[in-house]
């Protein structure tokens, strides 16, 4: 039967092998493979293989991001060592052109690679909440085939890194309410979840999020106060080792100060900072404080100087966040010319199957959240409320707290909730049993997931074109453009705008 589940001491089953073994072959085709083309940088890879090249060559530099994904996308670079020269950009904070034959397998290796790996973990939470194989796996299928997750990811970006790491802690988080009981496994995943938290946070801030799961733990094992108390101790060791070593690379690898960059190469350095600088003295224990406390400052002074939201900005790709869960707006991130009047695009664009689903499914949660409030009759009636509430709060709250910053912000800043809203609709799905008069059998589950499976697939063939980079007409772009909000045009197209109708007109 579909829906059969585990026993309760069971948690991989020789079926769910087979299927996790499965969700890693199908994410790998859509996310790994042929990943170093094109080989044209696009979107934010014009700052991040520059930052990565200052660490091949022990270049100081400050960005707007922690180190940590940077430091990966050197690592690719240093571990393929796919180019002759690894210097060309260290003179700069954005790169413009490239050397001829440059490669970026080694620039986009971890991040693609942890963007691939996603695909398991995801499978594994949804294993973890469902107990079911089918529904994990087709459940999954809204990650591995979203072409607007594949075409970021495939990039020398950060979000494939910090997706990986957000999931890694969803499903440690999962681990400690399954292994309560067992304390060794207990308190290692304690120790793993630290260290996943202090990898979050040293990638992307958004990532800070995922705090959240703290209180949620609480709430999870409220009366096994020495058992929390040990959790958070080793959970804290765990976060400042992670934490701390990230930074700690960063600055030793930083000892060599080039005029040409900002401020002269300090980049609003302090003086103390600066002495540790000159004096070869920026990897020692001393230091750290410091250095730590200028670069969190210089994250903060390059945010403020980002600009805002303007939908009246001609070329303006931003999107206001309540927009988002629709799949607004689209961004062309990358276009040339091809053979026969066709030309190429990576286009950030949702896979609008995808997209509905969660969109509903998430709608649907809030509404099951809510039911007992209202009606009395339902209080007690969610087998799942406890993980419905968890997935819900780190929705809700994330977008609470995007929707509080001034400076622009893009589609892919939704990526997060996206990953939340996977989980709700997945739990959603399990706690159904009707649809109005329509009594939903497992039998009927089955087939209602086998067609979801199929729309999500075949949505996701639809667009690949704008995913992969492969020769499309303009008629056939116009066709993918759907949603009006999405903005989605060929280049020998007029761009309309109902953003930007609505607000300059």
């Amino acid at each position: 039967m579909f829906f059969k589940g585990h026993c309760e001491s069971e948690l991989l089953s020789r079926r769910s092998i087979l299927f996790l073994g499965l969700v890693t072959v199908l994410s790998y085709f859509t996310f790994f493979h042929g990943y170093s083309n094109p080989p044209h940088l696009f979107w934010d890879e014009n700052y991040h293989v520059a930052s990565a090249q200052k660490y091949l060559n022990g270049v100081y530099f400050m960005e707007q991001h922690p180190p940590f994904g940077k430091l990966l996308i050197a690592a690719g670079e240093l571990l393929v060592d796919a180019n002759r020269a690894d210097h060309q950009f260290i003179t700069s904070d954005y790169v413009k052109n490239l050397p001829q034959d440059f490669s970026f397998a080694g620039y986009r290796l971890f991040p693609i690679l942890f963007a691939w790996l996603t695909a398991p973990v995801l499978f594994l939470i949804l294993l973890l909440i469902t107990r079911s194989d089918n529904p994990s796996l087709l459940f999954s299928f809204l990650y591995i085939f979203d072409n607007a997750l594949i075409v970021h990811s495939r990039g020398a970006m950060l979000e494939g890194t910090l997706l990986f790491f957000c999931a890694l802690m969803l499903m440690l988080y999962l681990l400690h309410l399954r292994w309560k009981d067992k304390k060794k496994l207990f308190y290692t995943v304690s120790l793993l979840f630290g260290m996943s938290f202090g990898l979050v946070i040293t990638t992307k801030l958004v990532g800070l999020i995922m705090i959240l799961l703290i209180p949620a733990l609480v709430w999870q094992l409220w009366g096994r106060w020495r058992q929390l108390a040990a959790c958070f101790g080793i959970t804290a060791i765990g976060f400042f080792a992670a934490y701390a070593s990230v930074w700690q690379v960063h600055f030793a690898l930083g000892d060599h100060v080039i005029d040409e960059l900002p401020d002269n190469g300090y980049y609003q350095a302090s003086e103390a900072y600066k002495s540790y600088l000159d004096s070869g003295e920026n990897g020692t224990a001393k230091a750290f404080p410091v250095m730590l406390r200028d670069s969190l400052a210089y994250i903060e002074f390059y945010n403020k100087g980002v600009p805002k939201l303007d939908l009246c900005k001609e070329g303006e790709n931003g999107s206001p966040f309540f927009y988002w869960p629709l799949g607004a707006r689209a961004i062309n991130y990358r276009w040339e010319t091809s053979d026969g009047g066709l030309y190429q695009y990576l286009y950030l664009v949702a896979n609008p199957a995808v997209w509905f689903i969660a969109l509903v499914g998430t709608f649907i949660g809030v509404i099951f959240f809510f039911a007992p409030i209202f009606l009395p009759s339902a209080r007690g009636g969610l087998r799942y409320r406890r993980h419905l509430t968890v997935f819900l709060g780190l929705y809700v709250s994330y977008m609470i707290a995007i929707s509080q910053i001034d400076r622009v912000m893009y589609l892919y800043h939704y990526f997060l909730p996206l990953l939340f809203s996977f989980l709700i609709t997945a739990t959603v799905f399990m706690e159904l049993k009707h649809v109005g008069n329509w009594k939903l059998t497992d039998a009927r589950k089955d087939n209602l997931l086998l067609v979801l499976a199929v729309c999500v697939f075949s949505s996701y063939v639809f667009y690949a074109p704008l995913s992969y980079y492969r020769p499309i007409g303009n008629e056939e772009v116009m066709k993918r453009a759907i949603v009006p909000l999405w903005e989605l045009h060929c280049v020998d197209c007029k761009k309309e705008s109902i953003l930007t109708e609505k607000t300059c007109s």
